[in-house]
């Protein structure tokens, strides 16, 4: 039988998810290739992968998919690395670019708007070059590394998970592990759900975060210390039950707003049987 297909996330945020896959054993069972979220989805529902960390936007357009438990890419305040980087006030942006890259922080950022700092706003994607996008727009919203090298000294800077949980009181859920339903039959001697929670275990130990923090930082051009930050204090890492009523709650107005269709009921894998997802209502 193949090996199964994981698309994962290029970012910063995601590597202590993948440590077991690149440094330990994990990687066995597994063919593992990496791309940004907008496609990490579209390779999910394509089927020409079989696990993703989908952005949770995607789980409301792509059918028959079972969340792995526990892991997620959420936040519980400030995150740092999806901003709304703007030239004038909330009250004063009238045309706004969205990054091509991003699915649920297009989403979160036009029920922001809708919501809370009204609506009759203008939105444009755009391909993630910050100068461009700001030559054409008030504010651009730019998601993952590259948000976390905007000089923020020059312009106006709105952190949508912050911006989230100010006025929801829960935290902002952008990611999670999910599996096409079809991609487990046979497979019973896997347990996924162990092995994902494992890596992202092994990645937020302090000896893989110092190891990160080498790799990362020259590549980005931040410090170590701005690196271990981010992955501690800025990325949740747990699909905890307050991440999940948050991620409900996001589903709720995503699709009051008309943003997105109606969610699914969250499907979970039930892994005291593997190969039989179960079906959880939260």
């Amino acid at each position: 039988m193949s090996r199964l297909r994981i698309s994962a996330i290029s970012y910063l945020n995601t590597a202590p998810l993948m440590w077991d896959f690149e440094h330990g054993s994990a990687g066995a069972d597994f063919d593992l290739s990496y791309t940004i979220p907008s496609a990490c989805a579209g390779e999910l529902g394509a089927g020409t992968a079989d696990i993703g960390i989908i952005p949770s936007a995607a789980y409301t357009n792509i059918p028959d998919l079972v969340i792995l438990p526990g892991v997620a890419i959420a936040s519980r305040g400030a995150v740092r690395s999806i901003l709304l980087v703007s030239k004038v006030s909330t009250e004063n942006m009238r045309t706004i670019a969205l990054d091509t890259s991003s699915i649920t922080s297009v989403a979160l950022t036009k029920v922001l708007f809708e919501k809370w700092l009204g609506g009759g706003r203008q939105f444009t994607p755009m391909e993630p070059n910050l100068n461009k996008m700001l030559e054409e727009h008030d504010a651009a919203l730019v998601i993952g590394d590259p948000a976390l090298q905007v000089d923020r000294s020059r312009y106006l800077i709105f952190d949508l998970a912050e911006e989230w949980v100010r006025r929801t009181g829960k935290p902002f859920v952008f990611a999670f592990w999910a599996v096409r339903r079809a991609a487990l039959k046979g497979r019973s001697h896997l347990d996924p759900a162990s092995t994902f929670q494992q890596s992202r275990d092994h990645g937020l130990e302090a000896a893989s975060l110092d190891a990160l923090a080498r790799q990362w930082s020259p590549r980005l051009a931040i410090t170590e210390d701005d690196v271990r930050s981010y992955l501690t204090e800025n990325i949740h890492y747990y699909l905890d039950p307050d991440c999940l009523e948050g991620l409900q709650l996001f589903y709720q107005y995503a699709e009051e707003c008309g943003v997105l269709p109606a969610a699914p009921a969250l499907r979970f894998l039930d892994v005291s049987k593997r190969d039989i997802p179960k079906l959880v209502t939260t």
